[in-house]
Protein backbone atom coordinates (compact mmCIF):
# COMPACT_ATOMS: atom_id res chain seq x y z
CA UNK A 1 0.00 0.00 0.00
CA UNK A 2 1.41 3.61 -0.45
CA UNK A 3 1.70 5.42 2.61
CA UNK A 4 1.02 9.32 3.08
CA UNK A 5 1.16 11.39 6.19
CA UNK A 6 -0.14 15.12 6.42
CA UNK A 7 2.60 17.76 7.15
CA UNK A 8 1.23 20.18 9.18
CA UNK A 9 2.70 24.11 9.78
CA UNK A 10 5.22 25.52 7.09
CA UNK A 11 6.50 22.54 4.79
CA UNK A 12 9.85 24.73 3.87
CA UNK A 13 10.47 24.50 7.74
CA UNK A 14 9.66 20.60 7.83
CA UNK A 15 7.98 20.92 10.72
CA UNK A 16 5.34 17.91 11.16
CA UNK A 17 3.00 18.86 14.10
CA UNK A 18 1.21 15.41 14.42
CA UNK A 19 0.96 12.12 13.47
CA UNK A 20 0.15 10.68 10.12
CA UNK A 21 -3.58 10.05 10.19
CA UNK A 22 -4.54 8.62 6.46
CA UNK A 23 -3.36 5.55 4.72
CA UNK A 24 -4.87 4.65 1.53
CA UNK A 25 -5.37 1.03 0.28
CA UNK A 26 -3.63 0.20 -2.89
CA UNK A 27 -3.24 1.42 -6.24
CA UNK A 28 -1.59 4.20 -8.20
CA UNK A 29 -1.45 7.43 -6.98
CA UNK A 30 -3.87 9.72 -8.62
CA UNK A 31 -6.78 6.91 -8.80
CA UNK A 32 -10.20 6.73 -7.34
CA UNK A 33 -10.28 5.54 -3.74
CA UNK A 34 -13.07 4.13 -1.68
CA UNK A 35 -11.85 4.53 2.01
CA UNK A 36 -13.57 2.06 4.88
CA UNK A 37 -15.94 3.64 6.81
CA UNK A 38 -14.99 7.09 8.46
CA UNK A 39 -12.23 7.29 5.96
CA UNK A 40 -13.28 10.90 4.53
CA UNK A 41 -10.71 13.23 5.84
CA UNK A 42 -11.95 15.25 9.16
CA UNK A 43 -12.47 18.38 7.12
CA UNK A 44 -11.88 20.00 3.21
CA UNK A 45 -10.66 23.32 2.10
CA UNK A 46 -10.90 24.11 -1.61
CA UNK A 47 -8.08 24.98 -4.43
CA UNK A 48 -8.16 28.80 -5.01
CA UNK A 49 -6.86 30.76 -8.05
CA UNK A 50 -4.96 33.91 -6.32
CA UNK A 51 -1.90 36.14 -6.03
CA UNK A 52 0.34 35.46 -3.39
CA UNK A 53 2.70 37.90 -2.19
CA UNK A 54 5.49 36.75 0.66
CA UNK A 55 6.59 39.46 2.60
CA UNK A 56 9.15 40.03 5.24
CA UNK A 57 8.64 42.04 8.36
CA UNK A 58 11.93 43.95 9.63
CA UNK A 59 12.36 46.18 12.59
CA UNK A 60 12.92 50.23 11.20
CA UNK A 61 13.56 53.49 12.58
CA UNK A 62 11.11 56.43 11.63
CA UNK A 63 13.07 59.89 11.59
CA UNK A 64 14.73 62.61 9.53
CA UNK A 65 17.36 59.66 8.42
CA UNK A 66 20.62 59.20 8.37
CA UNK A 67 22.63 62.89 9.82
CA UNK A 68 25.27 64.18 7.76
CA UNK A 69 28.03 66.32 9.77
CA UNK A 70 28.93 69.51 8.09
CA UNK A 71 32.22 70.45 8.82
CA UNK A 72 33.98 74.26 8.50
CA UNK A 73 36.28 75.27 5.53
CA UNK A 74 36.90 78.67 7.13
CA UNK A 75 39.23 79.48 10.06
CA UNK A 76 37.85 81.81 12.95
CA UNK A 77 35.31 81.71 15.91
CA UNK A 78 31.82 79.80 15.81
CA UNK A 79 30.00 83.13 16.98
CA UNK A 80 25.93 81.72 16.14
CA UNK A 81 24.41 78.58 14.95
CA UNK A 82 20.59 77.57 14.75
CA UNK A 83 19.15 75.73 17.69
CA UNK A 84 18.44 72.17 16.84
CA UNK A 85 15.35 71.10 15.02
CA UNK A 86 15.36 74.18 13.26
CA UNK A 87 15.06 74.06 9.42
CA UNK A 88 17.21 75.82 6.92
CA UNK A 89 16.70 76.93 3.41
CA UNK A 90 18.37 78.24 0.32
CA UNK A 91 20.15 81.40 1.12
CA UNK A 92 19.92 81.14 4.73
CA UNK A 93 22.66 81.07 7.46
CA UNK A 94 24.03 77.61 8.81
CA UNK A 95 26.00 79.22 10.77
CA UNK A 96 28.34 82.29 11.19
CA UNK A 97 31.91 82.63 11.71
CA UNK A 98 33.49 85.77 12.98
CA UNK A 99 30.05 86.93 12.64
CA UNK A 100 29.84 86.46 9.00
CA UNK A 101 27.86 83.74 7.24
CA UNK A 102 28.27 80.18 6.08
CA UNK A 103 25.08 79.69 3.48
CA UNK A 104 23.21 76.70 2.43
CA UNK A 105 22.97 76.55 -1.22
CA UNK A 106 21.19 73.13 -2.73
CA UNK A 107 23.48 70.72 -4.77
CA UNK A 108 25.05 68.07 -5.40
CA UNK A 109 28.77 68.59 -5.87
CA UNK A 110 30.27 69.80 -2.46
CA UNK A 111 32.62 73.11 -2.53
CA UNK A 112 36.18 72.45 -3.28
CA UNK A 113 37.60 75.47 -4.28
CA UNK A 114 37.96 79.45 -4.55
CA UNK A 115 35.25 80.76 -7.23
CA UNK A 116 36.75 83.95 -9.10
CA UNK A 117 36.56 85.04 -12.88
CA UNK A 118 37.62 82.62 -15.34
CA UNK A 119 37.30 79.64 -13.03
CA UNK A 120 35.38 77.21 -15.18
CA UNK A 121 33.19 73.65 -14.06
CA UNK A 122 30.73 72.10 -13.04
CA UNK A 123 30.89 73.67 -9.58
CA UNK A 124 30.66 77.11 -11.24
CA UNK A 125 27.22 75.90 -12.99
CA UNK A 126 25.63 74.90 -9.52
CA UNK A 127 26.82 77.82 -7.94
CA UNK A 128 25.31 79.92 -10.84
CA UNK A 129 21.61 78.44 -10.83
CA UNK A 130 21.79 79.27 -6.91
CA UNK A 131 22.53 82.90 -7.63
CA UNK A 132 20.12 83.25 -10.41
CA UNK A 133 17.57 81.36 -7.86
CA UNK A 134 17.65 83.77 -5.59
CA UNK A 135 16.80 86.55 -7.06
CA UNK A 136 20.16 87.88 -8.79
CA UNK A 137 20.14 88.67 -12.36
CA UNK A 138 23.10 89.94 -15.57
CA UNK A 139 24.66 86.99 -16.24
CA UNK A 140 24.56 83.64 -17.90
CA UNK A 141 23.97 80.16 -15.89
CA UNK A 142 26.55 78.08 -17.56
CA UNK A 143 30.06 76.81 -17.11
CA UNK A 144 32.28 79.54 -16.87
CA UNK A 145 32.59 82.48 -13.87
CA UNK A 146 32.56 85.74 -15.73
CA UNK A 147 33.02 89.21 -15.08
CA UNK A 148 29.22 89.33 -15.15
CA UNK A 149 28.54 86.70 -12.57
CA UNK A 150 31.35 88.46 -9.95
CA UNK A 151 29.11 91.88 -10.87
CA UNK A 152 26.32 89.44 -9.41
CA UNK A 153 28.05 88.08 -6.50
CA UNK A 154 29.46 91.68 -5.20
CA UNK A 155 25.76 92.20 -4.91
CA UNK A 156 25.02 89.49 -3.27
CA UNK A 157 27.67 90.04 -0.31
CA UNK A 158 26.43 93.37 -0.55
CA UNK A 159 23.09 91.63 1.04
CA UNK A 160 25.25 89.35 3.42
CA UNK A 161 27.25 92.04 4.70
CA UNK A 162 30.15 90.69 3.60
CA UNK A 163 33.45 92.49 1.53
CA UNK A 164 32.59 93.04 -2.03
CA UNK A 165 35.01 90.95 -3.08
CA UNK A 166 33.48 89.26 -6.63
CA UNK A 167 34.89 85.97 -5.36
CA UNK A 168 33.07 83.40 -3.80
CA UNK A 169 35.56 81.96 -1.14
CA UNK A 170 36.17 78.65 0.34
CA UNK A 171 34.00 77.59 3.00
CA UNK A 172 31.64 80.66 2.49
CA UNK A 173 28.68 78.06 1.07
CA UNK A 174 27.54 74.89 1.97
CA UNK A 175 25.89 72.57 -0.27
CA UNK A 176 22.60 70.25 0.19
CA UNK A 177 19.82 68.21 -1.68
CA UNK A 178 17.15 70.60 -0.07
CA UNK A 179 16.42 72.16 2.91
CA UNK A 180 18.11 70.68 5.75
CA UNK A 181 17.01 69.68 9.40
CA UNK A 182 19.65 70.45 12.35
CA UNK A 183 19.81 67.19 14.27
CA UNK A 184 22.94 68.32 16.59
CA UNK A 185 25.19 70.26 17.71
CA UNK A 186 29.14 69.09 17.22
CA UNK A 187 30.31 72.16 18.19
CA UNK A 188 29.54 75.31 20.52
CA UNK A 189 29.28 78.84 20.23
CA UNK A 190 32.60 80.86 20.87
CA UNK A 191 34.83 77.63 19.78
CA UNK A 192 37.81 78.38 17.54
CA UNK A 193 37.83 76.72 13.90
CA UNK A 194 39.83 75.68 11.88
CA UNK A 195 39.52 73.58 8.61
CA UNK A 196 38.14 70.34 9.22
CA UNK A 197 36.25 71.01 12.55
CA UNK A 198 32.73 69.68 12.77
CA UNK A 199 30.37 72.14 13.60
CA UNK A 200 26.61 70.55 13.60
CA UNK A 201 25.02 67.42 11.60
CA UNK A 202 21.84 67.50 9.46
CA UNK A 203 19.30 65.45 7.80
CA UNK A 204 16.42 66.40 5.55
CA UNK A 205 13.51 67.84 6.66
CA UNK A 206 10.97 64.83 5.77
CA UNK A 207 10.16 62.15 8.09
CA UNK A 208 11.61 58.63 6.66
CA UNK A 209 12.09 55.31 8.17
CA UNK A 210 15.70 53.84 7.96
CA UNK A 211 16.39 49.99 7.92
CA UNK A 212 19.17 47.95 7.94
CA UNK A 213 19.17 44.94 6.04
CA UNK A 214 22.07 42.43 5.91
CA UNK A 215 24.00 41.57 2.77
CA UNK A 216 22.07 38.34 2.26
CA UNK A 217 19.04 40.24 2.01
CA UNK A 218 19.54 42.86 -0.19
CA UNK A 219 17.01 41.72 -2.79
CA UNK A 220 14.52 43.01 -0.47
CA UNK A 221 15.88 46.72 -0.68
CA UNK A 222 15.16 46.85 -4.61
CA UNK A 223 14.92 51.55 -5.04
CA UNK A 224 10.98 52.52 -5.50
CA UNK A 225 9.42 49.73 -4.09
CA UNK A 226 6.83 49.27 -2.00
CA UNK A 227 6.20 48.63 1.17
CA UNK A 228 4.32 48.47 4.35
CA UNK A 229 4.99 50.43 7.64
CA UNK A 230 3.26 49.41 11.06
CA UNK A 231 3.17 52.51 13.51
CA UNK A 232 3.38 52.12 17.19
CA UNK A 233 -0.35 52.66 16.89
CA UNK A 234 -1.15 49.96 15.33
CA UNK A 235 -1.94 51.84 12.10
CA UNK A 236 -0.24 50.72 8.87
CA UNK A 237 0.88 53.62 5.85
CA UNK A 238 2.06 53.03 2.43
CA UNK A 239 5.78 53.92 2.13
CA UNK A 240 8.55 53.38 -0.92
CA UNK A 241 12.17 52.58 -0.77
CA UNK A 242 14.36 55.88 -2.32
CA UNK A 243 17.74 55.14 -0.91
CA UNK A 244 20.00 52.00 -1.11
CA UNK A 245 23.21 52.38 0.11
CA UNK A 246 26.42 50.12 1.79
CA UNK A 247 27.11 51.07 5.19
CA UNK A 248 30.29 49.95 7.37
CA UNK A 249 28.92 48.82 10.99
CA UNK A 250 31.88 49.60 13.46
CA UNK A 251 30.00 48.26 16.91
CA UNK A 252 29.72 49.99 19.90
CA UNK A 253 32.53 47.87 21.58
CA UNK A 254 30.61 47.92 24.72
CA UNK A 255 30.38 45.15 26.74
CA UNK A 256 29.47 41.87 24.52
CA UNK A 257 29.15 43.23 21.49
CA UNK A 258 32.00 43.01 18.55
CA UNK A 259 34.32 45.38 17.47
CA UNK A 260 34.86 44.01 13.92
CA UNK A 261 33.27 45.58 11.20
CA UNK A 262 30.24 44.64 9.54
CA UNK A 263 28.60 45.27 6.11
CA UNK A 264 25.38 46.12 6.49
CA UNK A 265 22.50 47.45 3.85
CA UNK A 266 20.77 51.17 4.64
CA UNK A 267 17.61 51.22 3.40
CA UNK A 268 16.30 54.77 3.32
CA UNK A 269 12.48 54.92 2.57
CA UNK A 270 9.56 57.81 2.30
CA UNK A 271 6.57 57.08 4.05
CA UNK A 272 2.80 59.03 3.83
CA UNK A 273 0.31 59.64 6.15
CA UNK A 274 2.16 58.98 9.30
CA UNK A 275 0.83 61.49 12.13
CA UNK A 276 2.65 64.27 12.95
CA UNK A 277 3.01 62.83 16.78
CA UNK A 278 5.00 60.07 15.61
CA UNK A 279 8.33 62.40 15.05
CA UNK A 280 10.59 59.58 15.68
CA UNK A 281 9.26 55.69 16.74
CA UNK A 282 10.69 52.40 16.11
CA UNK A 283 8.44 50.71 13.65
CA UNK A 284 8.04 47.35 11.48
CA UNK A 285 8.46 47.50 7.75
CA UNK A 286 6.70 44.78 5.62
CA UNK A 287 9.20 44.06 2.39
CA UNK A 288 7.97 42.07 -0.72
CA UNK A 289 10.10 39.16 -1.14
CA UNK A 290 8.49 38.23 -4.18
CA UNK A 291 5.29 37.63 -5.18
CA UNK A 292 3.52 35.02 -7.54
CA UNK A 293 0.28 35.95 -9.68
CA UNK A 294 -2.99 34.22 -10.91
CA UNK A 295 -1.55 30.69 -9.04
CA UNK A 296 -3.49 27.63 -7.55
CA UNK A 297 -2.95 27.42 -4.10
CA UNK A 298 -4.54 25.20 -1.08
CA UNK A 299 -3.75 25.90 2.78
CA UNK A 300 0.12 24.49 3.86
CA UNK A 301 -1.86 21.82 5.92
CA UNK A 302 -3.49 19.99 3.08
CA UNK A 303 -0.19 18.87 2.32
CA UNK A 304 0.36 15.68 2.57
CA UNK A 305 4.17 13.99 2.20
CA UNK A 306 4.21 11.20 -0.13
CA UNK A 307 5.71 7.70 1.49
CA UNK A 308 7.56 8.06 -2.71
CA UNK A 309 8.84 11.46 -1.92
CA UNK A 310 7.19 14.87 -2.58
CA UNK A 311 4.03 16.22 -2.05
CA UNK A 312 0.41 15.63 -3.23
CA UNK A 313 -3.07 16.50 -1.69
CA UNK A 314 -6.34 14.47 -1.31
CA UNK A 315 -8.55 15.19 -3.91
CA UNK A 316 -12.44 14.34 -2.53
CA UNK A 317 -15.41 14.05 -4.66
CA UNK A 318 -18.13 12.90 -2.61
CA UNK A 319 -17.48 9.58 -0.93
CA UNK A 320 -14.51 8.96 -3.18
CA UNK A 321 -10.97 10.83 -2.53
CA UNK A 322 -7.68 10.05 -4.58
CA UNK A 323 -3.91 11.52 -4.00
CA UNK A 324 -2.93 14.07 -6.66
CA UNK A 325 0.78 14.33 -6.34
CA UNK A 326 1.76 18.42 -6.63
CA UNK A 327 4.69 20.79 -7.35
CA UNK A 328 4.94 23.41 -4.68
CA UNK A 329 5.86 27.24 -4.91
CA UNK A 330 5.43 30.01 -2.80
CA UNK A 331 4.34 30.03 0.26
CA UNK A 332 2.37 33.06 2.54
CA UNK A 333 0.00 33.60 4.52
CA UNK A 334 -0.72 30.06 5.59
CA UNK A 335 -1.33 28.89 1.68
CA UNK A 336 1.25 27.18 -0.45
CA UNK A 337 1.42 27.75 -4.64
CA UNK A 338 0.52 24.18 -6.31
CA UNK A 339 0.19 22.56 -9.50
CA UNK A 340 0.10 19.49 -10.49
CA UNK A 341 -1.56 17.01 -13.48
CA UNK A 342 -5.61 16.79 -12.31
CA UNK A 343 -5.77 20.04 -10.05
CA UNK A 344 -8.03 22.48 -10.84
CA UNK A 345 -9.34 25.76 -8.99
CA UNK A 346 -12.27 24.98 -7.19
CA UNK A 347 -11.35 21.11 -6.43
CA UNK A 348 -11.78 20.02 -3.06
CA UNK A 349 -8.95 18.83 -0.84
CA UNK A 350 -8.82 16.84 2.54
CA UNK A 351 -7.50 19.20 5.92
CA UNK A 352 -6.28 17.56 9.14
CA UNK A 353 -8.65 18.17 11.93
Amino acid sequence: MTPARWVLGTVAAAVLGAAAWLWLDGGTAGAPQRPAAGGLPPATAKVTRQTLVDTQSKAGTLGHGPATVLSSKLAGTLTRMPPVGATIRRGKDVYRVDDTPVTLLYGSLPAYRALSPGVEGADVEQFERNLRALGYEGFTVDKTYSSQTASAVRDWEEDLGLPQTGTVELGRVVYAAGPVRVDAHEAAVGDALQPGTAVLSVTGTSRVVTVELEVSEQRLASKNAAVGVELPNGKSVKGKITKTQVVIDTGGGGAGESEDPETKIEVTIAISGAKASFDQASVDVAFTASSRKNVLTVPVAALLALAEGGYGVQAVDGAATRIVPVSTGLFSGGRVEVSGQGLREGMTVGMPS
